[in-house]
This record gives structure tokens, C-alpha cells and sequence, in this order.
């Protein structure tokens, strides 16, 4: 199994914000500061916890984008750490890959696992902007909406069989709608997902509970505290597919900071819920992004 540099391991939470500013007045050569979000622990641009429609990097539809993140999640009893990249072609499409690393640490003996067992998983995503703009359609209500899709491989194949899952290898799909009004600086997304994902795939797909793909719900709100910082929360409904581990739905709050255009900084408090029979699994999320 591969283990991040310690370098590295620093935290995503995604943020979609922009300073007071007309509807219409364009940044020369990109978007105004934050508008591309910051990296999910999935990937993809928009939030920590949720997908949002907007598409990664700092260019609008005259160019071509890029953001690169490291996130690290502290646990209890487990840690969870995501390294990836992104790309946003003409503000239209945006292709992404993460690779994520969920250490059992002292909790893997006593699972039977060996200490420090570590999961891991490669997540390559896809979205594409439908309609609107969150940002430049002010004038009407409606949203900026895509559609992507995630692959996602768990590569502990044997004991991801061993714990009930079906497979290891599975696509979720999702529907993201994101609006941003600028007079008041808030931000909402909600996001429907199709997935059969266990702790986000990492402990494979489906199980005896269901083995189907189930909708699942992904809900965002921050508010604008100043040009550069942006406060909110996340919901997310995930699948409880596994009989010898339940899973819940996860929440965060957070703070999101922007050091410059090419860099962006969040902390936040985050609840997973229960993990592989380990209750109270919250603790702190840390994000490093940097961007053009």
C-alpha cells in the first residue's frame, strides 16, 4: 500500500464564494476570486463533502483551468487522507482524479486487520455544465446545473470481499444545482447522487443490507464574511448497505479562506458518523488547494 508523504497531508473542504461585485463585470482572463470552489475529498470542485456544479480552476469559457489538493481528515479511531488533480476546459467541462488513503491505524489490530491496515482508492470523475451560471445569471433564479459521474476502484480487493461488499469497482452519478447571489454573498448547492458507494467506496460497493444503487442527497450553504473568507455547513446522506458496520449520514461545518487567487486554505469540524463498528468518528478536516 502507497502512504502519502506527511507533506502532504493537509485538507479539503471545498468553498464557492465571490466578493460584492456587478453581475456583469467579467475578471479579465478568469473568474472572480473562488467562484471555481476548492477540491472534494472526491475530487471534483465544490465542496468538501458534496459535488457542486461548478467546474474546477480559476478560467471561464475563454480558457483552460487547473486546481491540485491535499486534504487530511483526523479521526478518533481512523484518518483519512485525498491527493488529486483537476481540470476545467472553457468553464464547461471538468475532469478530475483522487486518490484517497483511509488509515485504520491502532483500530486495525482490533479489527482483525493488522495495525495501521490502510484502504485505498482511486477516484476518476467527470462533470459537465448543463445550464445557467452560478455566478454571471443574477438576474433569474435559476442555478448552474451539472451532471458528472465518478469511478471509482477500492484496491483491497480480498478484504473489501471479506467485510460483504459486492464489488469492488462501481460509477456513482449525480445532478448538481449551485447558485451564488452576490448582494448577499450566500452560496447554496443541493445535489442528488445514485450510488452504492460503502464509506464512500472505500470499503467497496453494495452488501447484504442492498445492493442496488440508492439516491442519496448532498446539501451546502456558506456565507460571505469578507472578500476572502466564507463560513457554512454540509449535509450528506450516504448508503447503509453493510450488516456488520451501519453507516450514517455525515456532516461539517467550516471556514474557508482565500490567501491569494492561486491558493486556498479551510478547516473544518467534521461528523462521519459511525466507521467499521466505531462510533463518534468526528474530528478535524484540513484542506490545501492551489489553483490558476
Amino acid at each position: 500500500m502507497r502512504s502519502f508523504p506527511a507533506s502532504c497531508l493537509l485538507a479539503g473542504i471545498a468553498v464557492l464564494a465571490a466578493p460584492p461585485a456587478k453581475a456583469n463585470e467579467r475578471r479579465d482572463g478568469g473568474k472572480l476570486l473562488l467562484t471555481g470552489g476548492v477540491s472534494g475529498i472526491e475530487g471534483a470542485a465544490g465542496g468538501g463533502l458534496a459535488s457542486w456544479a461548478v467546474i474546477a480552476g480559476s478560467e471561464t469559457r475563454d480558457g483552460t483551468g487547473g486546481t491540485a489538493h491535499a486534504t487530511y481528515v483526523a479521526l478518533p479511531d481512523f484518518s483519512l487522507a485525498s491527493l488529486g488533480a483537476a481540470i476545467g476546459l472553457l468553464d464547461r467541462v471538468e475532469l478530475s482524479y483522487a486518490y484517497q488513503r483511509f488509515d485504520t491505524r491502532a483500530a486495525g489490530a482490533t479489527l482483525g486487520l493488522g495495525r495501521g491496515f490502510a484502504f485505498g482508492q482511486h477516484v476518476v470523475g467527470a462533470k459537465l455544465r448543463l445550464v445557467g451560471d452560478a455566478v454571471w445569471d443574477q438576474d433569474t433564479p435559476l442555478p448552474q446545473i451539472s451532471a458528472g459521474v465518478q469511478y471509482k476502484l477500492a484496491d483491497q480487493r480480498a478484504t473489501v470481499r471479506a467485510v460483504g461488499a459486492r464489488a469492488t469497482r462501481d460509477a456513482d452519478f449525480y445532478l448538481a444545482a449551485t447558485k451564488l447571489w452576490l448582494a448577499g454573498g450566500m452560496v447554496f448547492d443541493a445535489t442528488l447522487r445514485l450510488t452504492r458507494a460503502n464509506q464512500f467506496g472505500l470499503l467497496g460497493f453494495g452488501g447484504d443490507r442492498e445492493r442496488a444503487r440508492t439516491a442519496q442527497v448532498e446539501a451546502s450553504v456558506g456565507k460571505l464574511l469578507a472578500p476572502n473568507l466564507l463560513v457554512g455547513a454540509e449535509y450528506r446522506t450516504r448508503p447503509d448497505n453493510l450488516g456488520f458496520a451501519r453507516e450514517r449520514d455525515g456532516f461539517d461545518v467550516f471556514a474557508a479562506w482565500a490567501a491569494g487567487r492561486h491558493l486556498s486554505i479551510t478547516a473544518a469540524y467534521a461528523d462521519l458518523g459511525p466507521i467499521a463498528t466505531r462510533p463518534g468518528q468526528h474530528g478535524l478536516f484540513l484542506s490545501l488547494q492551489g489553483g490558476f
